[in-house]
């Protein structure tokens, strides 16, 4: 929440401001399409993202497959892609001090290049073990922790506020493809190439990101500066200092606050069916073929898809508030779904794909309009600094889930877990319900940024 998400105006030429100013309801005067460097960072989003979805699929089953991993095992697959977001709060202070944001964000996709091409030219020499997967999954994690931190204040400074719901919205359709493609594709690859190999697509995905964003330009000399360590005055103790302010700004803040609460709510629950685990659910309990689970996966993130191209007309419909109320709800509900599935083979696989598809419509709407909310309240000069901040709960809470998902999927099986997951990510409405973020129509009406309590 997505991720895997401030009042920041556009940076860059006039000529790319205004093809993309508000007009008169908040909406862009012109389509972000007509702007080459948004175009750019979409096209390398879009691509990294396509090879994740493949990943998400191979190295579960690399571990379910050719290492015959137990759930606990793969629950701690999952928990340590995450788990580098616990340190999210002090990268983000680091982060926040670097005036040029892009060149971390390149650093990120090589780093993750690489790393996943050890593990196909480890099965090449024979030499794969749950071992390397865990390191893989850790070393990945953490080059993502990287990115993200530098990704909001880049964010900022190529799209205009008018144009936040918009830019999150294709954004998030882009990667909403990637689950409609990438599972499908992912599935064929790794029952013709061996999952294995079929994690060199993802690693290339990874470089041509790195290729696209190299070329965006952007003028990140705009942002707000940061002040500088106090002279004499240790490093170290300067970044605790400045990473405990993104926390505490969070936690004064009702939006940020009610925002951290019910993603890392959602999140901690979700992950109890995290992708390995649904993986494993799909295989052992639904007995459905790698294909057979590709496509089910692929035909149910359509819902993700349809969600992130209708998430700006129905937070304006509906007001961006309330459409993160409904979206908090609807992301982990439908994981019920799934987990009462039996029958015949087209019952088990439309199950699981109507459950996706569900899922996947309210993660967008959570996401899209959460996103641009949090970017309408963060000052400038905060901006890593509170992503990391809220990454470290927020994510750092995954590894977490994970693990008790792991745990429960143990000693009460599959089925009951999804159905503790869905039960509990829908009461991360409650954060929601007593702030003022379901009174929020529209960004213009959001708290400004600073305004804390």
């Amino acid at each position: 929440m997505s991720g895997d998400t401030v009042s920041g105006e556009a940076v860059g030429s006039d000529a790319a401001r205004s093809d993309v100013a508000g007009g008169p309801d908040g909406k862009p005067a012109i389509s972000l399409w007509r702007d080459r460097r948004f175009r750019l960072f979409w096209a390398g989003q879009s691509v990294s993202q396509f090879g994740d979805r493949i990943t998400e699929l191979a190295l579960p089953l690399i571990a379910v497959g050719a290492l015959n991993a137990s759930a606990n095992q793969v629950a701690w697959l999952t928990a340590l892609i995450w788990a580098p977001n616990l340190l999210a709060i002090l990268l983000g202070a680091w982060v926040d001090r670097r005036p040029r944001k892009r060149p971390l964000m390149i650093l990120a996709d090589l780093v993750r290049a690489v790393v996943l091409l050890s593990v196909p030219a480890a099965y090449l020499l024979g030499t794969v073990t749950l071992g390397q997967l865990y390191a893989v999954a850790l070393l990945t994690g953490a080059a993502g922790v990287l990115f993200n931190t530098a990704y909001q204040p880049f964010f900022v400074r190529l799209v205009p506020r008018a144009s936040y719901v918009d830019a999150n919205s294709k954004l998030s359709a882009g990667r909403s493809m990637s689950y409609v493609v990438g599972p499908a594709i992912g599935g064929v690859l790794v029952q013709v190439l061996t999952a294995p190999v079929t994690m060199v697509v993802d690693a290339l995905t990874f470089l041509v990101s790195a290729v696209l964003i190299g070329r965006v330009r952007t003028d990140e000399s705009a942002a707000a500066p940061t002040a500088p360590a106090t002279p004499g005055t240790p490093a170290e103790p300067a970044l605790l200092r400045r990473a405990g302010e993104g926390l505490s700004f969070i936690v004064r803040h009702p939006v940020l606050r009610a925002c951290l609460g019910c993603a890392a709510t959602v999140n901690f629950f979700t992950l109890f069916a995290g992708s390995g685990m649904m993986v494993l659910f799909a295989d052992r309990i639904l007995g459905l073929a790698p294909q057979v689970i590709g496509i089910a996966f692929g035909v149910g993130a359509t819902g993700a898809l349809v969600g992130a191209v209708c998430a700006p007309g129905i937070g304006r419909r509906f007001g961006v508030g309330r459409s993160v109320a409904v979206g908090a709800v609807l992301f982990p509900a439908p994981l019920a779904l799934a987990a009462v599935a039996d029958g015949p083979l087209w019952f088990r696989a439309g199950a699981l794909a109507a459950a996706e598809f569900l899922c996947g419509v309210g993660a967008m709407l959570l996401e899209v309009n959460l996103n641009s909310l949090q970017a309408a309240v963060i000052p400038d000069g905060m901006r890593s600094r509170v992503a990391g901040a809220f990454s470290t709960v927020n994510y750092g809470i995954r590894p977490v889930g994970a693990v008790v998902g792991g745990l429960l999927a143990t000693l009460l099986g599959l089925r009951a877990t999804l159905l503790v997951a869905a039960a509990g990510g829908a009461l991360s409405v409650l954060w929601l319900l007593a702030s003022p973020i379901p009174r929020i129509r529209s960004l213009e009406g959001a708290p400004g940024p600073g305004m804390t309590e």
